[in-house]
C-alpha cells in the first residue's frame, strides 16, 4: 500500500477440492474482492515507534491465528492468539518468546520457544490456548550454552521438529503433533562436528548431513517405531557443489544447492511408490533435475505450506534483474512468471554485470560480482561501492535493490566481494575464513578493492565500502589494514569491539560464537589472534576513510556501545579533517539489529546512508 509502513495478511476462499493443485498462484486469477483480512501490521503498530513480528502461524483448522509481536526492537516477543473471523484476541498470556510458532494437530495448543537472559533460545514449550502459563508444558530444554533450540512444524502436519544446533553440531527430535506429550523420536544423538537437518517426507525422513563429506549429502531414513532406520544416501554432490537444504512435498522434493559458487535448485520427483504407499527406499526418488536460471542470478526456493502442492515457487534476482517470482511444474518442466518487481524509470539494458576472479595474498582466487552503466569505461575515473560480509557461512549473493539503481544511474561501479568466511564456494570456503583463519576475510576484501583500482574500474580515493553486523567487523578491520584503499566506509550495526565482547560469556550470543571466532578465555593463541584484528584494538595514528557507523539502541545482537567506542577511538587517533573526512555515528533510539522495519522508515535510512556515500565519493550528480 502506498503510504503505509507494513504489510497485511489476507485469506481468500478456495472453490473446489481442498487441494493446492487446484489453486492458481496468478494474482489476476484471485478473487481479491472476497479477500478477508487476517492481520494488518499497520493496525498492530498504531501508536508505536517500532514494530516487528516473530512470524505468523494459522491453526490447522483455520480458525485461529498466532503471531509474536515486538514493539521495542530487542527481539523478545509477546504471543497473540486471535480469532481470524472476528480479530478478537483469545490469548496473550505468553511473553518473552523467541522465534518460531507451531500448532498441535488439533489446534488446541501452540508450541513456542523461550530465550534466556543471554538471548539464547533454550526452551521449547507447549501452551494450551486459554490456560495460565504456569500450566504450560516444557517439551525440551537445551542446557549446553553453545547450542540454540529452534522448532518448526513439518509440512505434512505430522511432526513438530526441535532442532538443537551449535555452529558445527546438530541434534534433532521429532514430536508427534497429534500427541505432543508423547516421548519424542531422537533422529541422531549429537556427535561433535556432525551437522544435519531433517525433513519429514511421509513415512520417512530426508536428511541433509555432513557425516561423510564436508559439503553435505542427502540421505533417506524410514521411520520405524521410536527411531529412524539407517541413513541411505540418495544425492551425493559432485566436487565444487554444496547441498544447502531440502524441502519435501507429496510428489517431489526441492534441493537447494550451490554449484560453482552459484545458487541452484534441483527437483527430485517421487516414483510410483509415493505418499507412504510402500516402505520408503532410495528408488522411490528419481534423479534430481536443475531448475532453469540465468547466469549470475540468485535463485531461492520459497517453500509452500501445502504438502500436496503441484508446483515449485521460487524467486530469482541479480544485481540488475528485479526480483521475479516464478512457478515451476516438475511434471511438465514448464515455468510461469507470477510477478516481477516493478521498477519505474529503470531499463536493464542500460547496465551490465560480470563475474571476475581476484587473486588473494595467498594465491586463492576470490569471486567478485561487479555491475555498472554500459557507457562507462575502466579508465580510472569512476566512483565505486563495494559490499562484503564473510562470516557464518552466509553467502553474500548479489541481490537487486532499487536503491542500487540510484547509484548505478550516477555512474557508480557496484561490487560484491564473495570473500572467505562466507559459503559461496562450499564448506571449505567458510572454514578458511573463521577461527585462526579469520584474517583471510579481511585480506580477500582488500584484494578485491585493489583490483577495482588496478583494473581501472574505480578511481583512487573514490571507492566506498559497506558492511553490516559481522560485515561491520570487516569494515573496521580493513579500515585499519588498508585505510588508503577507501574514501569512505559505512559500518552498520558493526561488531567492531569483537575481543571485548567474546571475552564476556554473560553477554547475549557470546558462548555460541566461540565456534566461529574461538574462545579467547581458554586459548592464549585465540586471544592474541583476535587482539591482532579486532578493530577497536588496532586503530592507528593515520588518515582514515570517512566513517559512518549506524546502530540501534535496542540491538540485542551487537550492542550500540561497540560502534560508540570505536568511533571515539577513531576520532582520538586519526588525523582526519573532521569536515572533509568526518567520523560519524547515528544511533536509532527505537529499533533493533535490523533497524526500523517499516517500509518508509527503511527507505529513509537507506536514502540517508547512500546520500552520505555518494557525497564522499563525488557521485551526487
Amino acid at each position: 500500500w502506498e503510504g503505509k509502513q507494513y504489510p497485511a495478511v489476507f485469506r481468500i476462499p478456495v472453490d473446489g477440492p481442498d487441494d493446492a493443485d487446484h489453486v492458481s498462484r496468478r494474482p489476476e486469477d484471485l478473487d481479491v474482492q472476497a479477500a478477508q483480512p487476517v492481520w494488518d501490521g499497520n493496525l498492530l503498530a498504531e501508536g508505536e515507534e517500532y514494530f516487528a513480528t516473530s512470524g505468523f502461524a494459522p491453526s490447522p483448522d483455520g480458525k485461529l491465528g498466532a503471531i509474536g509481536v515486538d514493539f521495542v526492537g530487542d527481539e523478545h516477543f509477546r504471543l497473540r492468539v486471535f480469532d481470524i473471523e472476528t480479530g478478537h484476541i483469545v490469548d496473550d498470556a505468553v511473553s518473552g518468546l523467541g522465534y518460531g510458532l507451531a500448532w498441535t494437530a488439533d489446534s488446541s495448543a501452540i508450541v513456542y520457544a523461550r530465550v534466556n537472559e543471554s538471548w539464547r533460545t533454550w526452551q521449547v514449550w507447549a501452551h494450551r490456548i486459554g490456560t495460565p502459563t504456569d500450566r504450560d508444558r516444557l517439551l525440551f530444554q537445551e542446557d549446553d550454552e553453545r547450542f540454540d533450540a529452534g522448532h518448526y512444524p513439518s509440512r505434512d502436519g505430522r511432526w513438530i521438529i526441535v532442532h538443537s544446533t551449535s555452529r558445527s553440531t546438530a541434534e534433532v527430535r521429532l514430536f508427534d503433533a497429534a500427541d505432543i506429550e508423547a516421548p519424542p523420536i531422537l533422529v541422531c544423538g549429537r556427535r561433535p562436528g556432525l551437522d544435519y537437518t531433517v525433513e519429514p517426507a511421509g513415512d520417512h525422513l530426508l536428511i541433509v548431513h555432513n557425516a561423510n563429506r564436508p559439503d553435505f549429502e542427502v540421505a533417506i531414513a524410514a521411520i520405524r517405531g521410536s527411531r529412524p532406520e539407517e541413513w541411505t544416501p540418495i544425492l551425493i554432490p559432485r566436487p565444487g557443489e554444496r547441498v544447502v537444504g531440502i524441502d519435501a512435498y507429496r510428489d517431489f522434493a526441492v534441493v537447494s544447492m550451490r554449484s560453482g559458487g552459484q545458487t541452484q535448485l534441483r527437483v527430485m520427483p517421487r516414483g510410483a511408490a509415493c505418499n507412504g504407499a510402500v516402505a520408503a527406499g532410495p528408488t522411490e526418488w528419481r534423479q534430481a533435475t536443475p531448475v532453469p536460471s540465468e547466469d549470475l542470478a540468485t535463485i531461492m526456493h520459497l517453500p509452500q505450506s501445502h504438502w500436496q502442492t503441484g508446483e515449485v515457487v521460487y524467486m530469482v534476482e541479480s544485481v540488475l534483474t528485479p526480483r521475479t517470482w516464478v512457478s515451476y511444474c516438475p511434471h511438465t518442466g514448464e515455468s510461469t512468471v507470477l510477478k516481477r518487481l516493478e521498477v519505474p524509470n529503470y531499463d536493464r539494458d542500460d547496465y551490465a554485470q560480470q563475474g571476475v576472479w581476484v587473486t588473494a595474498d595467498d594465491g586463492t582466487d576470490i569471486p567478485m560480482t561487479i555491475a555498472y552503466r554500459k557507457d562507462l569505461e575502466p579508465d580510472g575515473s569512476n566512483p565505486g561501492l563495494i559490499y562484503g560480509y564473510g562470516s557464518y557461512e552466509v553467502s553474500y549473493d548479489p541481490w537487486f535493490a532499487p536503491i542500487n539503481v540510484s547509484a548505478l544511474q550516477r555512474g557508480v561501479v557496484l561490487a560484491f566481494a564473495h570473500v572467505r568466511g562466507g559459503g559461496e564456494m562450499g564448506r571449505a570456503w567458510y572454514d578458511d575464513g573463521k577461527l585462526l583463519k579469520k584474517k583471510n576475510t579481511f585480506t580477500d576484501f582488500i584484494a578485491c578493492a585493489k583490483w577495482l583500482h588496478s583494473s581501472g574500474w574505480v578511481a583512487d580515493q573514490r571507492l566506498a565500502a559497506e558492511g553490516s553486523s559481522a560485515g561491520g567487523l570487516l569494515m573496521g578491520a580493513v579500515a585499519n589494514l588498508a585505510p588508503d584503499q577507501f574514501r569512505a566506509i559505512h559500518a552498520d550495526v558493526p561488531f567492531v569491539d569483537a575481543l571485548t565482547t567474546i571475552l564476556r560469556p554473560e553477554l547475549p550470543l557470546t558462548v555460541g560464537e566461540w565456534e566461529e571466532w574461538g574462545n579467547p578465555i581458554d586459548s592464549p593463541e585465540i586471544y592474541e589472534y583476535m587482539r591482532s584484528y579486532s578493530p577497536t584494538e588496532n586503530v592507528v595514528e593515520a588518515e582514515y576513510p570517512a566513517v559512518l557507523a549506524t546502530t540501534s539502541f535496542n540491538d540485542i545482537r551487537v550492542f550500540y556501545v561497540e560502534p560508540t567506542k570505536w568511533v571515539q577511538i577513531l576520532r582520538e587517533r586519526s588525523s582526519n579533517d573532521p569536515i572533509a573526512r568526518p567520523i560519524l555515528e547515528q544511533i536509532e533510539m527505537a529499533a533493533g539489529h535490523g533497524g526500523k522495519l517499516g517500509r518508509y522508515d527503511r527507505w529513509d535510512k537507506q536514502s540517508f546512508e547512500l546520500a552520505w556515500i555518494l557525497d564522499q565519493i563525488g557521485a551526487t550528480e
